[in-house]
């Protein structure tokens, strides 16, 4: 029996409309999709898609990853979730693993592409529109000019200090719990101003601060801040 194909399919970052034709094909065709889920048991991806295409005949595979940042719980969780896939791609399954934004910025595929993709079985990515052009639309601003850079820096993680003083557009991502400290930061560094934010782009419940002075500081996970001087 041939083994099933991996796909990872970038889904957007919240609006169902900016699913593209080539992974709105790649799930229809697929019978099983693997949707990460949170805690609490949410899976934002697979709400997209729904709001897309009909999946009620599909097998739904639930990934459960860790929020940590110790690595070798991290590595334990991908292998585990790798092997799910893997057993269904034994059965000559394709699996169509879904990622809010696209695939290969800051995604979950990526790691258990690796993983699969070493063990021999056939894999491809399928982009989709990344958070933070759609965070640039909803602002009604362009990220950057042919004379400027754009930097995406992961700001809930590391020293994201040091990389505020680089020319051009700043992209602070995966912001989080930060928030209040990240807000703070760009304070001291006199470009509060300059700064704005939009929470859960593409969702019903977005919200767009042209000022980040005025955020919320509870705003969560899906926050994305462009700096633009």
């Amino acid at each position: 029996m041939p083994k099933g194909k991996f796909y990872g399919v970038g889904v957007g970052p919240g609006d169902p409309e900016l699913l593209t034709l080539k992974a709105r094909r790649i799930l229809e065709n697929c019978p099983v999709i693997a949707a990460p889920q949170t805690k609490g048991r949410k899976m934002l991806a697979l709400e997209i898609v729904k709001g897309a295409l009909d999946i009620s005949r599909k097998i739904i595979l639930p990934l459960k990853f860790l929020m940590t940042t110790d690595e070798a719980a991290l590595a334990a969780s991908h292998r585990r979730e790798a092997a799910h896939v893997r057993a269904l791609l034994e059965e000559g399954l394709d699996v169509a693993m879904i990622n809010c934004g696209d695939v290969s910025i800051y995604s979950t595929f990526a790691y258990l592409e690796a993983i699969i993709s070493q063990a021999g079985y056939d894999t491809e990515a399928i982009p989709g529109v990344p958070s933070f052009c759609a965070v640039a639309a909803a602002l009604g601003t362009s990220l950057t000019t042919m004379q400027k850079p754009l930097h995406i820096i992961p700001a809930g993680y590391g020293n994201f200090t040091g990389h505020l003083g680089l020319e051009g557009t700043k992209v602070l991502l995966k912001t989080g719990s930060k928030l209040p400290e990240v807000k703070e930061v760009l304070r001291r560094k006199r470009l509060l101003a300059k700064a704005s934010l939009v929470a859960n782009c593409g969702l019903a419940t977005q919200r767009v601060y042209r000022q980040l002075a005025t955020a919320e500081n509870t705003e969560g996970y899906f926050a994305t801040i462009i700096i633009k001087e």
